[in-house]
């Protein structure tokens, strides 16, 4: 029994650090438009968004009743095997981090536990059917929507404004943006601060703790409101970067589009039951936003690998999970053995973070390279008539030749 309770401890302590990385993960999902636009303050935010996180975590239990008790059958999960997902989850959650790619931190976490599942119970454990209907195609579903949606909107944002003042316009889109940045925030709260109440209460399921098919209790909704609400403080500011900056350029209307839009697909899919990436949806919207403007663009460099991140997600956290579940199944020094590798990663992955510092000082600074594409279009496109006539005039028109003490032509 003292081992099942230090196992049981050690799984809520991992999956509140889940959360945690999850927090600092995926800040750029509320709040990358808004501090890229100059909406507000990098540091005032963030803060912002750890406050509606917090909220947000109190206002429905449909995603968490999801993880706990829809995707994996709960009679053949023990403690361990959480654990292992844990590990899984929150090393893909750090090496995306590292790299500044918006990755889903609710695909490493599912992936992480079917993973460990299968290599403790096998496939009979894992719902197929959950998996399919609730968690992939609203991954496939979700970025197209919202890009759709924010397409639409921004268009729609443009034509509202073209009578205005270009000064009063941004303005009112920056307050706006604020406005939709909350949302997303209180979204956030909704969807993936739930995925870990539900995986604790799973364990707790899995440890006689808690009868099958409870609810989350209380403690576990605020530590886990507060776990993400910390994270998203921290500022994932890599991430920030990559999604305000390394997308695509962004101004306040298409900003406002963007998160309205993204905030609609996740409110939406929270009230459902759906457990949906919040990053597939804010990166959909953020793509949809820079094509909705006429002579917007898109990174599609960035893009494609932030798509191959995505398709990765699942397959790598799961293999991870599976590995460490079966270090674990050796005993408990098999268990202390992951930990230990845990953590050393961490702080490995870390210390690597530390070589090129990413922070609210330089957030909105990239040099981001043109694409081969970009570069052909620009070789060949003939410059605006003002540029080839100064251009014209400078290469006909002999530059005057200084005059020096020596030359008599000086002093006349």
């Amino acid at each position: 029994m003292e081992s099942f309770s230090l196992i049981l401890a050690i799984v809520v302590i991992t999956a509140l650090a889940f959360d945690f990385t999850n927090g600092f993960h995926d800040t750029a999902n509320a709040m990358a438009t808004t501090i890229s636009t100059g909406a507000l303050k990098p540091k005032v935010a963030v803060a912002m968004s750890a406050t509606l996180n917090l909220v947000g975590a109190f206002l429905s239990v449909e995603v968490a009743n999801t993880i706990s008790k829809g995707l994996v059958d709960e009679s053949g999960i023990r403690p361990e095997v959480i654990f292992a997902a844990l590990v899984g989850a929150i090393l893909w959650n750090l090496v995306t981090w590292l790299v500044g790619l918006p990755s889903s931190s609710s695909h490493a976490l599912m992936g992480g536990l079917i993973g460990a599942t299968i290599a403790s119970a096998g496939t009979g454990a894992v719902h197929g059917d959950v998996l399919v209907t609730k968690v992939l195609l609203p991954a496939i579903a979700a970025p197209i929507v919202a890009g759709i949606a924010a397409m639409l909107a921004t268009r729609f944002s443009y034509a509202l404004s073209r009578d205005a003042g270009g000064k009063a316009a941004d303005k009112g889109f920056r307050v706006g943006q604020i406005a939709s940045a909350g949302l997303v925030s209180l979204a956030h709260g909704t969807n993936d601060a739930q995925k870990t109440m539900g995986i604790i209460t799973l364990a707790l399921v899995a440890g006689g703790s808690l009868a099958p098919d409870s609810d989350p209790p209380t403690w576990v909704i605020l530590s886990a409101g507060l776990a993400i609400a910390m994270g998203t403080y921290i500022g994932g500011w890599r991430i920030i970067r990559t999604m305000g900056k390394g997308l695509t350029d962004l101004q306040p209307q298409q900003g406002f589009a963007a998160q309205t839009s993204a905030a609609a697909v996740i409110l939406a899919s929270s009230h459902i039951g759906f457990s949906l990436s919040t990053t597939h949806a804010v990166s959909g919207s953020v793509m949809g936003a820079g094509l909705g403007r006429k002579g917007g663009v898109v990174r599609w460099s960035t893009a494609t690998r932030m798509f191959v991140a995505w398709g990765l997600t699942l397959p790598a956290a799961a293999l991870v999970g599976a590995l460490a579940e079966s270090v674990t199944d050796l005993g408990d020094w098999g268990t202390a053995l992951v930990a230990v590798f845990l953590v050393a990663s961490s702080t490995g992955i870390w210390l690597l973070s530390r070589r090129q510092v990413v922070d609210a000082s330089n957030v909105n600074e990239i040099d981001e390279a043109a694409g081969v594409v970009t570069t052909a279009i620009a070789a060949v496109t003939p410059p605006p008539p003002s540029v080839a006539l100064s251009e014209g005039l400078t290469a006909t028109i002999p530059s005057p030749v200084p005059a020096t003490k020596a030359d008599p032509a000086a002093t006349v």
